[in-house]
């Protein structure tokens, strides 16, 4: 069953100096990462409980043009940094693989992946993904290891109100993604990973909006004269800040008090 969106994927010239940018412009607090030698990546991570964003950059860069997430994020890194691709969480990948390649959806079969961090534990995952990954194309489904690192129940739990310098507990409500045809990449969505029917959003303008789990993904049409930035609307549990908007390493932050 898909659960909500799982992380926000960053391409970052300097994940290391994203991450400071972050935390003084925008006020989250970015822990570490780990290295995929594979996939020629490195990231850091900004949990948001169990949403996070990854902040990614190239660590080789032919071997990142062959990988399938190194291969969105060198695009996105050419046009300047900012949103590469984006997943949605799984607690039954397989099954839901088999119901949707049942109604012909483009995904690949379930692979293993793992990331090394820096004090040397695991993180592990399985995935599958449509055949080409960006901001205009579907997102891919992952399903953690709950026994390897990240993802065990205390691991969860002392995240739950991991720290921010906002001042409370954060999380994703919506992610908002620049499209040229909003309708035509919401069926695209649909049809990929289950995700819809879209539906018209109130933001206006043609957006079209989709709940998964307690988050919405918000597809709005680019225009030309519009900044073409992933928003990223983040909640904060309590009060203590006003409404504000940041720019900040490629993507528009909006940041509200619950």
């Amino acid at each position: 069953m898909l659960l909500g969106i799982d992380h926000v994927v960053i391409a970052c010239p300097d994940p290391d100096a994203a991450a400071d940018e972050l935390e003084k412009r925008v006020g989250l607090r970015a822990g570490g990462g780990g290295r995929h030698e594979a996939l020629g990546t490195f990231n850091r991570l900004v949990w948001l409980g169990d949403t996070y964003l990854e902040l990614i950059g190239v660590l080789d860069h032919l071997a990142a043009e062959r990988s399938w997430v190194g291969a969105p994020t060198v695009r996105a890194l050419d046009r300047g940094g900012g949103l590469a691709t984006w997943a949605v969480s799984t607690n039954d990948l397989d099954g839901d693989v088999a119901r949707l390649k049942a109604d012909r959806s483009g995904l690949t079969d379930a692979r293993a992946g793992e990331r090394v961090r820096a004090d040397g534990q695991v993180v592990r995952w399985r995935l599958a993904a449509p055949g080409s990954l960006g901001p205009n194309e579907a997102p891919f489904l992952i399903e953690h290891d709950p026994t390897a690192a990240e993802w065990t129940p205390a691991d969860r739990a002392a995240r739950a109100h991991g720290p921010h310098p906002l001042g409370g507990a954060v999380w994703l409500e919506i992610l908002e993604i620049p499209v040229g045809d909003p309708g035509a990449v919401g069926l695209r969505v649909l049809r990929t990973v289950g995700i819809g029917p879209f539906r018209p959003s109130l933001a206006g303008r043609g957006a079209r909006d989709a709940t998964i789990g307690r988050q919405t993904i918000r597809y709005r049409r680019a225009a030309a004269q519009d900044d073409d930035r992933a928003t990223v609307n983040v909640v904060v549990d309590g009060d203590a800040i006003g409404p504000r908007t940041v720019d900040a390493i490629g993507c528009r932050f909006i940041i509200r008090s619950r």
